[in-house]
């Protein structure tokens, strides 16, 4: 049986620039969240991973700093309340004194500027591509434990950090607990994003019958790491409705949740699986 017919949002997600500089990062994002929302109407926006840092084992200690006090976890609080939106805030490094840890931590904050969600990214990226790529998050990172759902205009939307996209448990256990959204801010690179960031994004919006959102740095072909880019919006029926190119740019996207509930009931394989046989359980920490 088909739900009300529900509202959705027009949704900006900023394709950055990211340099050395993390005062001026912090300056573009909050420039270029403005013109998403005074220029463009967006009620919700998005930024990428590592939004005010350079990606990379080397700068994350440097750049890392606390949640939600630091420098750019207070600039977000602000502009989210300056211009009355819900902010998912990418990823910045976040150190953790308490714990002498530090998280690749993604931060949602409400219309009024308040803390909704903190998400540290659970599976890091540890890959090792002979001729392609190696790269070893947990040198530097720990990994996170938990979900993170938002409520945002009678909307369910769930958050994972880029290699977090692989894993379709984790997206399962989001389909579970009724998100209607999952966000995925990412920096896949020149050997996996061709490869596998368009593949993924659209497998996860097919998997979970949800909107996907995935959400790349601008590529700096001079940067230790070089980001794919092609930040993109998925329907439910797993069609690319809105998309980047490599560079700084804004895609933006007027989402219908309707959609969701309309894909759900017609192709119903959530009601079809197998729990008998197979099941996918979040395990209480």
């Amino acid at each position: 049986m088909l739900k009300m017919a529900r509202a959705g949002f027009r949704i900006a997600l900023l394709q950055l620039k990211v340099g050395p500089n993390k005062s001026q990062n912090v300056a573009n994002a909050l420039t270029r969240i403005r013109s998403a929302v005074k220029d463009d109407g967006a009620r919700v926006v998005a930024l990428p991973e590592c939004f005010n840092s350079p990606y990379g084992t080397q700068h994350f200690a440097e750049y890392a700093e606390e949640v939600p006090n630091g420098e750019t976890s207070r600039s977000l609080s602000a502009i989210a309340k300056e211009l009355g939106i819900y902010l998912i805030g990418g990823t910045i490094p976040e150190r953790n004194t308490s714990e002498n840890k530090i998280y690749n931590t993604c931060t949602v904050w409400s219309p009024e500027g308040a803390l909704m969600a903190t998400y540290r990214k659970i599976h890091l990226f540890d890959i090792n591509i002979p001729g392609g790529i190696t790269f070893r998050e947990s040198d530097v990172l720990t990994g996170g434990n938990d979900l993170a759902i938002v409520p945002i205009d009678g909307a369910k939307i769930g958050i994972g950090i880029c290699y977090d996209i692989r894993f379709d448990e984790l997206a399962r256990l989001y389909r579970n607990q009724g998100c209607d959204m999952l966000i995925y801010p990412g920096a896949f690179n020149m050997k996996t994003g061709p490869l596998h960031w368009e593949l993924l994004a659209r497998a996860r919006a097919n998997d979970t019958q949800s909107y996907i959102a995935t959400i790349s740095p601008a590529r700096d072909a001079g940067a230790g790491y070089v980001a794919w880019g092609h930040s993109m919006v998925v329907d439910p029926w797993a069609k690319i409705v809105a998309s980047a190119k490599e560079g700084e740019e804004t895609v933006l996207a007027d989402l219908d949740f309707a959609k969701v509930d309309e894909v759900r009931a017609q192709i119903p394989i959530f009601s079809q699986r197998r729990t008998d046989l197979y099941d996918t359980k979040q395990q209480k920490s």
